[in-house]
């Protein structure tokens, strides 16, 4: 019998630990996309030289969220869920991302912006609050800088403003090889060109090999409220970088989200929606 109890003991001290060590490892997976709810208005923009899908949910001071590189919409879909019970909620998918299509010419950070600025004004929607991820991050700082009358605030999680802010191993971090196993099903099912991911994959990623290079001076001159978010585990983007951003950005405020990486909004999205509450307040 004791022997019986000792192993009890040791069994549950197993799980415990194992229970424990997973329940501080959540920065290591990436849950699935979430459901979307069903959006109030749909369709496709016209703006500049491609058709930009786009989706809006619920009434009020408007939220614009922009996703990833190779990503979609189908990231926000806690967020929308929450924001859109006192906010008009606008997501749409990047050129040549989702439902989206992209022309030939050169990806280009100005270029993606531009895309944003021409769907807000084919929404007649004035001025948002920017919520960035990864280089939906990047092309609200670019926004910030270029276009400051159509914003109220950015909040940009896990954007780098030069290349070395990236981190060079990121392309052998398991969690990031699978994101981008995802985004490849998810394009297959969504984009209008569903058999072109890699040659979608290969002109984003001339981009990503020069941009974005800017410098303190042209970070210095952004007179917008910037809270710049970044997880403690992020794979993508180094943490001293984040750090250099907020101190280049007059008076930005930096997040550091626990125990959460690149997908922070897809592994916490309690603490993610307390994060964008809290920016739109001024803490």
């Amino acid at each position: 019998m004791r022997a019986i109890a000792i192993g009890i003991l040791t069994f549950f001290s197993m799980f415990l630990t194992v229970a424990g060590a997973q329940s501080g490892e959540r920065w290591a997976g990436l849950p699935a996309f979430p459901a979307m709810p069903a959006p109030k208005v749909s369709g496709m923009a016209d703006v500049n030289d491609i058709r930009m899908y786009y989706a809006e949910y619920g009434e009020g001071d408007p939220i614009l969220f922009i996703h990833g590189g190779l990503g979609n919409t189908g990231v926000w879909g806690r967020q929308i869920a929450e924001f859109a019970r006192d906010h008009l909620v606008i997501v749409a998918d990047s050129r040549g991302h989702g439902r989206s299509t992209r022309s030939q010419q050169s990806f280009g950070y100005d270029l993606m912006t531009s895309d944003y600025v021409a769907l807000l004004d084919y929404l007649k929607i004035d001025k948002v609050t920017l919520v960035g991820w990864s280089d939906g991050g990047i092309i609200g700082i670019d926004m910030a800088m270029r276009y400051p009358e159509k914003l109220t605030r950015v909040i940009a999680q896990a954007a780098n403003v030069t290349t070395d802010g990236v981190k060079p191993d990121v392309l052998s971090n398991k969690t990031f090889n699978e994101y981008i196993s995802v985004a490849g099903e998810q394009y297959r099912k969504l984009s209008p060109t569903p058999n072109e991911y890699d040659a979608f994959v290969t002109q984003i990623s001339q981009m990503w090999a020069t941009q974005p290079n800017w410098t303190a001076m042209e970070l210095g001159k952004i007179t917008l409220p910037v809270t710049l978010a970044i997880g403690d585990h992020d794979e993508a983007v180094k943490l001293d970088h984040t750090e250099m951003m907020a101190k280049e950005i007059p008076g930005a405020k930096l997040v550091i989200l626990k125990d959460a990486s690149h997908f922070a909004m897809l592994q916490d999205p309690a603490g993610y929606n307390a994060m964008i509450r809290d920016a739109m307040t001024g803490r």
